[in-house]
Order: C-alpha cells, then sequence, then structure tokens
C-alpha cells in the first residue's frame, strides 16, 4: 500500500474504518469510512458517503478491505541517540542497586556521556538507525529526539546533528529537543551551578544558531538539577524562542510539574511523585502529562503516576517510551500501552490518544498531525485488528497492515 501518488497528487483510502482521534467523546469512530489525501495533506477523513463526488474521480484509490485506520503512531519522548549500551547497570539492580546508587557508582547517565562522547556523529546515525526502524514498524510516523548524552557544547550540536539527520534516512518526522541539563559531567567537578551556567550561557546559544533542537527539556530531580537551576535554563529557552518540557517528579515531589506549567511547557514528563498542586497548575497552563511506564517498569518503580488526578484537572494525557541506555530500553509503543493501561489504569481510549493527539500536542504538532482531519499531514497506519482494543490488549504482537506517511 505505498506506490506513487496518482498525477494529480491525490489519492484515496477507501473502504475503511476510521478512528480519527478528533477532540472530541472517546475514538470519533465511522465506521464506512474513507480518507483522501492531496500533496500529502488530508482533504477529507470521514464517511465515504459523505464524500465529495470530485474526490473519487481519477484518483489512485486503495481499497482497505475493511481494516482500521488511526493517525501515524507518535513517540512524543525518546533518547533515541546513544551510543552502547547499559546491560551492566540491569545486572546491578537486579542484584538490589538503586537508580541513585548506580549513578553515584558511576553508572547511570555519565557511562552514556562517555559512550557518546568517544562515538562518531556516523556511527551514532548507524546505531540509532535500528532502533527508529523498531519504531517504525509499529506505524511510528513522527519521534521526538532528546540529546542529554553529550553535556558540553561540541557533543550535544553532535547528538543533535545525527538526530536532525535521521528524517533523510527514513520516511519519518523528527523533533529534537536540547536536553543539556540532563546530568553533570565529570569534568563540572561537582559545582552544579557553573555547568548551569554553562548551558544557559554556551551550549543553548550555540545549539540555537545552528537550529538544531525544537525544544529545550531538563531534568528536575534531587540527582539532577534543582528548580531554580532549571529555571534558569527555562529563562535562557524562552530569550531564545525555543518551548520547554522537563522531566519532572519522577523520583521524588520537587515540584516539577508546576515549574514546568510556569513557563508554560509543552509537557511535563514522567510524574510520579506530582501533587494536586502540579496537576491544577499543569492543567491551567495546558501542559500535557506524558507518561512513561516504560522506566517505571524497568527501574521496579512502586509509585505510579497520579492518572486519577490528572483525569480530575482534566490534564491531556500523552504516552511515549522514554526509549534510552539506561531506564527504559523500550522500542515498541504498542507494548508501552499496554503497560500504561496494564499498570496505570489508563483507558483504551486515553492510551489511543496518547499516542496520537496527546502526543502531538506535547510536541506542539497538534496543528500538524495526531488527528486525522482535513488540513493535517497524511501520516495514517492501516491495522489488521477488529477493533482499536487489540492495539493496547496484545503484547509482543504487531498487527500492523501499512504506514502511510506524508501521503506515501
Amino acid at each position: 500500500m505505498g506506490g506513487a501518488n496518482g498525477k494529480s497528487g491525490f489519492r484515496l483510502w477507501h473502504n475503511a474504518r476510521l478512528a480519527t482521534m478528533a477532540e472530541s467523546a472517546g475514538l470519533s469512530i465511522v465506521e464506512k469510512g474513507v480518507i483522501a489525501a492531496r500533496d500529502g495533506l488530508i482533504v477529507y477523513a470521514g464517511a465515504e458517503a459523505d464524500m465529495p463526488a470530485s474526490f473519487g474521480q481519477g484518483v489512485e484509490s486503495v481499497d482497505c478491505e475493511g481494516r482500521w485506520i488511526t493517525p501515524g503512531l507518535i513517540d512524543c519522548h525518546t533518547h533515541l541517540v546513544y551510543a552502547g549500551n547499559r546491560a551492566n547497570e540491569f545486572e546491578m539492580r537486579l542484584a538490589g542497586a538503586t537508580y541513585e546508587e548506580v549513578a553515584r557508582a558511576g553508572g547511570g547517565i555519565i557511562s552514556s556521556v562517555k559512550s557518546l562522547r568517544a562515538a562518531s556523529e556516523d556511527q551514532l546515525v548507524a546505531q540509532t538507525l535500528p532502533r527508529l526502524d523498531a519504531l517504525i514498524a509499529e506505524g511510528v510516523t513522527t519521534v521526538e529526539v532528546k540529546s542529554g548524552y553529550g553535556l558540553d557544547a561540541d557533543n550535544e550540536k553532535k547528538s543533535l546533528r545525527a538526530a536532525r539527520r535521521l528524517d533523510g534516512e527514513r520516511p519519518v518526522t523528527v523533533r529534537t529537543t536540547c536536553l543539556a541539563a540532563h546530568a553533570l559531567p565529570p569534568e563540572a567537578k561537582g559545582d552544579k551551578d557553573a555547568f548551569i551556567d554553562l548551558v544557559a550561557g554556551t551550549i543553548l546559544p550555540a545549539i540555537a544558531a545552528e537550529d538544531l533542537a525544537d525544544a529545550v527539556d531538563g531534568f528536575c530531580e534531587g540527582i539532577a538539577f534543582s528548580p531554580e537551576q532549571i529555571a534558569r535554563v527555562f529563562d535562557k529557552a524562552k530569550a531564545l524562542g525555543l518551548p520547554v518540557k522537563l522531566h519532572a517528579d519522577q523520583l521524588s515531589n520537587l515540584h516539577g510539574a508546576a515549574l514546568a506549567a510556569h513557563y508554560g511547557a509543552l509537557s511535563a514528563d514522567h510524574l510520579e511523585y506530582t501533587d494536586e498542586e502540579g496537576a491544577a497548575a499543569m492543567a491551567k497552563a495546558g501542559t500535557v502529562a506524558t507518561i512513561l511506564p516504560g522506566a517505571y517498569y524497568f527501574i521496579r518503580e512502586t509509585k505510579k503516576p497520579p492518572v486519577d488526578l490528572f483525569r480530575r484537572h482534566g490534564v491531556k494525557m500523552a504516552v511515549a517510551t522514554d526509549s534510552n541506555p539506561g531506564t527504559s530500553p523500550l522500542t515498541s509503543l504498542l507494548l508501552t500501552m499496554n503497560m500504561a493501561a496494564t499498570l496505570f489504569g489508563m483507558t483504551v481510549d486515553e492510551c489511543l490518544a496518547g499516542v496520537t493527539r496527546e502526543a502531538a500536542r506535547a510536541l506542539g504538532l497538534l496543528d500538524k498531525t495526531g488527528t486525522l482531519e482535513a488540513g493535517k499531514s497524511a501520516d495514517l497506519a492501516i491495522w489488521d485488528i477488529e477493533r482499536p482494543a487489540e492495539l493496547v490488549y496484545r503484547m509482543g504482537f504487531n498487527p500492523l497492515h501499512a504506514r502511510i506517511w506524508r501521503g506515501q
């Protein structure tokens, strides 16, 4: 179902069941649906009976044979560009070491920093592509990629350049995020304030000058940076015209969710320890809660994110893999949805919205993708399923029939 567009650049998928994910109750299902696209953009998505007759004339038409179509999936939080792996730390944790103990023993993020600094940009791209391919094979059409394993100007730029190259290598939309405020590099000798000066004064301006990042992120945690230090990074990001996101309230409650909301962040992510004040602030600011069950599962956390609190306050929830070498070596968004439902009690509707509409919102892309609506990119996933719940219910099974990116 790939193939070239017709001469008009017009293409039609008919005899389909649509979960449009448009802003309304549930999945916005259309039973006898059709999608028409021109030049990579959706021009009609809805009931076949209501489609303008002119759309069906002389165009390439694909019979979906009753299959389901959803928006292409979106992984809105990954650390996909890295070198090597951290299987040794996995063994340490199996033997009883905590996340903090691993980090303080020279493992954790810093071991990935050493590996990334030693790798060339070409090597980073080559090592990342298999991980990206695994996501694409499950219907992912948009992926966010963070830096944060460089921790100096040259290596952060190298990481983000590698990420920028990915969408030239594969038919996928890549959004890049600068996470220089991720951890303290060895050369900082424990001086967090001096390193934050470097991030805000040197690294972010250098990255903005080369247009390497679409957003700025930070890790607000006891083992990383304080709210005051993150605020300095966010002040610089705002001055450079870059939106912000935040790793917040993962291991403790430093009121990161409220800090993210104060800066109008696109999203706050993890959020296991977020309190009611934080949830209310996020709702008011329109900051998306990105739920990351992979990390919760992998580091055997016991404190769950307050999903009920987010529902009560009307906080939008995205779901993402957090694909990274140390705490979530996960490259399956389908399995991630199952984890969000099984571990955190999210509904099928919430999980599917979380990897489409709300993931697009978390990247500031909801005007371009994330739902099946006229004017948006023709990013589609076509599934061999009887009902959408199968996408959340199954484990280790991929029912993708075809993936369409920008109409192709």
